[in-house]
C-alpha cells in the first residue's frame, strides 16, 4: 500500500524496496486450535474483533455503519482499543457493538483467542501489524485494500472492496449463512 502511494506521487519504482516485516508469535499461538459452531445463535454469536486506535483513519465509522445493518442478527463486535471520536448514545448501546476502549498490552492475547473473524478496515496503513498478530491466533481477516498485502482474498481472509459499512455487513450475512466458510 505504501510503495503503490509513493509510486503514485511519482517516486521510481527504482528507489523502492518491500522489506518482510519480522513477527514473532505470542508463545500460547503454538497449537491452539480453533473451533467454530455449526451455526451462529443469539447465545454464540459470530464474535468479530476490531483491535487498535477507534479512529475515522481505522475506518470505526464503517465499522459503526456495518453494526447499523447487522442489528437483529447474532453478531457481535468487539471494539477494543483507544476511542478518538465522539460516540452517539445509539452507538454506546448498540445491541452488535461491544465498547472496550484502551486494553493493556498483555490482555490483547484474550481478545484474539476469543474472536472468530478479525476486522481491519483501515484507509491508510502503511502496514497493520495486527493482522499478523490475528493470523498467528488462526484468525481469518477481513481488511481493506489500503495496507500491507497479508490476505489472500478467499484464502485466509476477504479484501473488503469497495470499503463500505454494506460491504462488510454483506459479507458477514454470508458467514452467518455458512461459517464454515
Amino acid at each position: 500500500w505504501s510503495r503503490q502511494g509513493l509510486m503514485a506521487e511519482g517516486v521510481s519504482d527504482a528507489k523502492l524496496r518491500v522489506t518482510p516485516l519480522v513477527f514473532d508469535p505470542a508463545p500460547e499461538t503454538r497449537g491452539f486450535a480453533r473451533a467454530y459452531p455449526k451455526r451462529y445463535t443469539p447465545e454464540r454469536p459470530l464474535r468479530i474483533l476490531f483491535l487498535g486506535q477507534v479512529c475515522l483513519r481505522k475506518g470505526i465509522h464503517i465499522v459503526m455503519e456495518a453494526a447499523d445493518r447487522l442489528a437483529g442478527l447474532p453478531v457481535e463486535i468487539q471494539v477494543a482499543g483507544p476511542i478518538q471520536v465522539p460516540l452517539s448514545e445509539a452507538h454506546r448501546s448498540h445491541p452488535v457493538l461491544r465498547w472496550t476502549g484502551s486494553v493493556p498490552r498483555s490482555a490483547v492475547s484474550s481478545y484474539y483467542r476469543e474472536a472468530d473473524l478479525f476486522l481491519f478496515p483501515t484507509f491508510s496503513d502503511g502496514f497493520g501489524l495486527t493482522q499478523l498478530e490475528a493470523q498467528s491466533w488462526k484468525l481469518p481477516l477481513m481488511v481493506s485494500r489500503f495496507c500491507g498485502e497479508v490476505v489472500e482474498d478467499g484464502v485466509n481472509g476477504w479484501v473488503i472492496g469497495p470499503l463500505s459499512g454494506e460491504a462488510i455487513a454483506c459479507r458477514v450475512r454470508n458467514l452467518l449463512e455458512d461459517p464454515s466458510e
